[in-house]
């Protein structure tokens, strides 16, 4: 008695493995950019989060501007060669710089602060930037008194 020899069997069962584990490095290729952009859109929030506490931290130590940081930012060269400003001109070159910091910071990134006279004041901190999602915000609104 002789057994039959099936021929070609190998060929099938080697072509259905490649085809598994190729749709298998797809899915890992297509998990690795998501987690990517992920990465991105997680650093981009940090860095949101640390601008708007900076612009805080520089109201804080400027309180007697109060409204003047509704006021469009200018440059000034406050602390430069023994130079001292006003809080309004402060508040001006604080938002300048930190304008700038936003900008080079974040991917089309706009910084704003509006100030309420409300008691206690409250400024609100607003950081907007493009991200893979499109557009994306931050805001804080802090109580700062005056002194």
């Amino acid at each position: 008695m002789r057994l039959a020899t099936q021929s070609g069997f190998s060929l099938i069962e080697a072509l259905v493995a490649l085809l598994v584990l190729s749709i298998g490095m797809l899915g890992i290729a297509a998990l690795s950019a998501h987690g990517l952009r992920a990465q991105r859109t997680a650093l981009h929030r940090t860095i949101a989060v640390n601008l708007a506490a900076d612009m805080a931290d520089r109201i804080r130590g400027n309180r007697a501007a109060g409204a003047a940081y509704n006021a469009a930012a200018a440059p000034h060269a406050c602390g430069a060669s023994g130079r001292s400003c006003t809080p309004a001109e402060l508040a001006a070159h604080d938002k300048q710089v930190w304008s700038n910091l936003v900008a080079r910071q974040l991917p089309s990134g706009v910084g704003a602060v509006e100030f309420s006279a409300a008691t206690p004041p409250t400024y609100t901190i607003v950081v907007s930037w493009q991200d893979v999602t499109g557009g994306a915000r931050h805001e804080i609104a802090a109580q700062i008194a005056p002194l």
